[in-house]
């Protein structure tokens, strides 16, 4: 436990460690390289090599586009009903982050403006191998979809060569346009730079391991990325009125996810401090995936005890977190005090995986501190905006004494030229 403020030492924990890796890069620089010059000759020795899947040509990786839609019909009935549902909240929600672009016409007959339009083709990488996750397919397509985004490529690696029904089932109602049984580095590399049997993608977006990130990170620039995802993280904070065993199953939640998942509980109760820690130990028993989480809660749980609400806002905007629960009587008036953070849930009837799965908002949030300046995954990062600008003679000769002298101002002159031959002729 620590006790804030001072917030030296909370700051200090608060830093991320490095990402950067020397022999993964390496080895990552390798795999995107050889995708890149050898296409589907790479990409089938990489699938057989890292995901166990032996096919005789890349055109098998795909899978038919009929086994969507048989995959969601066969689902059992509750659960296609329940990520239904998920998906019409997403979608209603995303779509309220639509942009529009606008034209002004000027008196003079000039015109300016911004044109917003979709990205032609994106892909999105969705982790397999040891699970399924319906939900990061809705989260990531759908808000493509609601932009306008004419093909969505999904990549994903498959278990014994098959990937879960239920995957395929929430890409049919999410308006996938092409599924292809990849994963890891090499499906980054041919959704970058396309393959014989895969088009390039425009951006690439989803969550995935270390390998994935890496490569993410590498292609940046050839195409775009959502960003580069660190370990999920959650903070809490809570006063006495919060229950302990509520906050325990909490933390748990997220730690389940990884090892290196970060945990963090800030509280201005010292009894719920205390009480926290027996109910997660009580509580770890009754969760397969317990040792997983124990292994984050010991090396990245974290209890802060402060004094008041503003200063666990104050410990919130250091850490910049993930998710950021606020178990707190008036969670909306505390949440005004915080900037830093990717998603906010208000109130004890807010647990995290509402987010997760269902309530709307996107659950692709910034990770790593980065919530000090990035933002979740919505509609805005599958269209690109477009400056218009058309002058009339009236308001060229108007303005170009004032262009011609910012230009020299620079001493860029060809940029003045462009504009005084126009005026002499």
């Amino acid at each position: 436990m620590h006790s804030a403020p001072p917030f030296a030492e909370i700051a200090a924990l608060a830093q991320t460690a490095p990402s950067d890796e020397p022999e993964l890069r390496d080895t990552v620089a390798g795999i995107i390289r050889e995708v890149a010059l050898r296409g589907d000759a790479a990409l089938l020795e990489y699938t057989s090599r890292f995901d166990g899947l032996e096919v005789a040509s890349a055109a098998e990786l795909r899978v038919p586009a009929e086994a969507l839609a048989e995959a969601a019909a066969g689902l059992e009935p509750a659960l296609l009903v329940a990520l239904g549902r998920a998906a019409d909240n997403i979608r209603s929600f995303h779509e309220r982050q639509r942009e529009n672009g606008f034209l002004e016409l000027l008196p003079d007959g000039s015109v300016l403006g911004q044109r917003v339009a979709p990205l032609r083709r994106v892909g999105i990488y969705v982790p397999g191998g040891r699970a399924a996750y319906p939900s990061s397919v809705l989260m990531n397509a759908l808000p493509a979809s609601v932009a306008g985004v004419e093909e969505i490529a999904m990549v994903t690696p498959a278990r014994d060569g098959r990937v879960e029904p239920v995957v395929l089932a929430a890409a049919h109602i999410a308006g996938v346009t092409e599924v292809v049984r990849v994963g890891g580095a090499q499906a980054v590399a041919a959704l970058a730079y396309g393959t014989e049997t895969l088009a390039p993608v425009d951006k690439i977006v989803g969550p995935g391991n270390r390998w994935v990130a890496e490569a993410k990170r590498q292609v940046f620039g050839r195409v775009d990325i959502d960003m580069v995802a660190g370990p999920s993280e959650i903070m809490i904070i809570a006063d006495e009125t919060a229950n302990a065993r509520h906050v325990a199953a909490d933390l748990i939640g997220q730690a389940e996810h990884d090892p290196d998942a970060i945990c963090w509980l800030v509280t201005t109760s010292a009894a719920l401090a205390d009480a926290v820690p027996q109910q997660v130990e009580a509580l770890l028993h009754q969760n397969p995936r317990r040792e997983i989480a124990r292994a984050a809660l010991e090396a990245n749980g974290l209890i802060v005890i402060v004094a008041d609400l503003a200063a666990a806002a104050a410990v919130a905007e250091l850490r910049a977190p993930e998710h950021l629960e606020l178990l707190v009587p008036e969670p909306l008036l505390l949440a005004g005090r915080i900037r830093n953070a990717g998603a906010i849930f208000l109130g004890r009837w807010t647990p995290e995986p509402l987010g997760d799965y269902y309530a709307g908002p996107n659950h692709v949030l910034p990770t790593g501190g980065t919530a000090r300046w990035a933002s979740p995954l919505g509609v805005y990062d599958f269209v690109k905006r477009t400056s218009l600008l058309g002058y009339s003679r009236e308001r060229f000769l108007a303005h170009a004494d004032d262009v011609v002298r910012l230009a020299e101002a620079e001493q860029l002159y060809g940029h003045a030229a462009a504009v005084r031959l126009r005026l002499e002729n």
